[in-house]
């Protein structure tokens, strides 16, 4: 993995810590908003929303658009699929462990039928 996709998803892993962020993005996945728009549900000032928009922007999941004085932000899925990516290398060591478990888990139903 090269430095510049490690980066991507260090600043990926970090807009993504948060839960107001998770929520915004939740609401660009419906289309997209205007800065009051998301920050409706949340009650945090304008400066703390635009805080957490620039955290979005920068880690690349949220673009700004311009249409006059409209700046519409729409969100970049791009990001989220890296993580994706990243996250299933490890999906074998996961169904494998998970797999230890179930049978364990249905051993121990046994043992306790028996006894």
């Amino acid at each position: 993995m090269t430095a510049a996709t490690e980066d991507r998803l260090d600043a990926t892993f970090a807009a993504l810590a948060n839960s107001t962020r998770r929520g915004m993005l939740a609401r660009l996945a419906q289309g997209e908003a205007t800065v009051n728009e998301l920050a409706e549900p949340f009650s945090l000032s304008l400066p703390a929303i635009s805080k957490h928009l620039k955290v979005l922007e920068k880690a690349g999941l949220v673009v700004r658009g311009q249409q006059a004085q409209y700046r519409p932000r729409t969100l970049d899925a791009a990001p989220l699929r890296e993580v994706s990516s990243w996250a299933e290398q490890y999906r074998p060591v996961w169904e494998a462990r998970l797999n230890r478990m179930d049978s364990y888990l249905q051993e121990l139903q046994r043992d306790e039928e028996d006894a």
